[in-house]
């Protein structure tokens, strides 16, 4: 059995991640936030993230522990082990109706439809290990408590210091090699622009399918031709990659299920936050 939510405990599953961090980061002022972290020892000492790792199971004692009324679930490793910590997660917020879960999804879940991009109704298609992945958790929280399920789909997570982008700066210093796609067609975002959007959710109480991208998009190689020009004279190699003769989308979009216009954001806002020479960190 497990035990009475805490109120306003937020607990973050894959909290030592990038994505994971910065929600701790942004959310830790204003909530009690715990999280977990599975390797990095930096975050050993901090009382505020346990040790867990989701192979090994356990997650079932973890959450009779801190008793939280709202999980953020970003966890990564094998698709499996995952599957059954998800399993544990709706069992936990059956017994706790109070309890919200906030799944971290993403674009993957429709790689196998190409035409067009994707809306929050529209159904799921993926021919990826990672995309059907997805789309199995989405399923399980859908069907067993929708009422307590944000589904939160992400696109390419870009931002000053995100790994993409730090990558990008490292090819252009180096010129190395910088892989980019032509014929793709994507919306992004950026992690600050995250974190804004969840507490906002959070804050809520919200529920349902989310699209947490640009409100428009961008040919793939153009995106970050247009970042590497703000942020230097000097380009890496760009180094095209052809899947087709054709446009293909790995586009999200929101529609349906839009968050206010202050919690929105332009393919042209990410590309200006991407090339901002301040707060730059080296995490990475």
């Amino acid at each position: 059995m497990f035990y009475k939510t805490e109120k306003d405990r937020i607990l973050i599953l894959g909290g030592s991640g990038f994505i994971g961090h910065a929600l701790y980061s942004e959310l830790q002022s204003y909530f009690d936030v715990q999280a977990t972290y599975c390797s990095q020892s930096d975050f050993s000492n901090n009382r505020a993230y346990h040790f867990y790792q989701v192979e090994k199971g356990g997650l079932a004692a973890l959450l009779r522990s801190v008793r939280p009324s709202v999980i953020i679930a970003g966890l990564k490793g094998d698709y499996k082990a995952q599957v059954n910590a998800h399993l544990a997660l709706t069992e936990y917020a059956v017994l706790n109706p109070t309890c919200s879960i906030l799944f971290l999804s993403s674009a993957e879940v429709f790689n196998a439809k190409t035409l067009y991009p994707s809306y929050e109704n529209d159904a799921p298609l993926s021919t990826s290990a990672e995309g059907k992945f997805k789309i199995s958790v989405e399923k399980i929280l859908l069907k067993t408590i929708p009422a307590q399920t944000a589904i939160l789909r992400l696109p390419l997570i870009l931002g000053v210091n995100s790994p993409t982008v730090f990558h990008l700066r490292q090819c252009i210093r180096h010129r190395a090699r910088f892989e980019v796609f032509p014929n793709l067609v994507v919306s992004a975002t950026t992690i600050k622009k995250v974190c804004q959007q969840i507490h906002y959710i959070i804050n809520q109480s919200l529920s349902g399918i989310f699209h947490l991208a640009s409100n428009n998009m961008m040919h793939h190689d153009e995106l970050f031709i247009e970042i590497t020009k703000k942020i230097s004279d000097q380009a890496p190699i760009f180094k095209s990659i052809y899947s087709s003769n054709d446009d293909r989308y790995n586009a999200i979009l929101p529609k349906h299920n839009p968050l206010p216009k202050t919690y929105q954001i332009t393919i042209e806002e990410v590309i200006a936050a991407s090339s901002l020479s301040e707060e730059i960190v080296s995490v990475f």
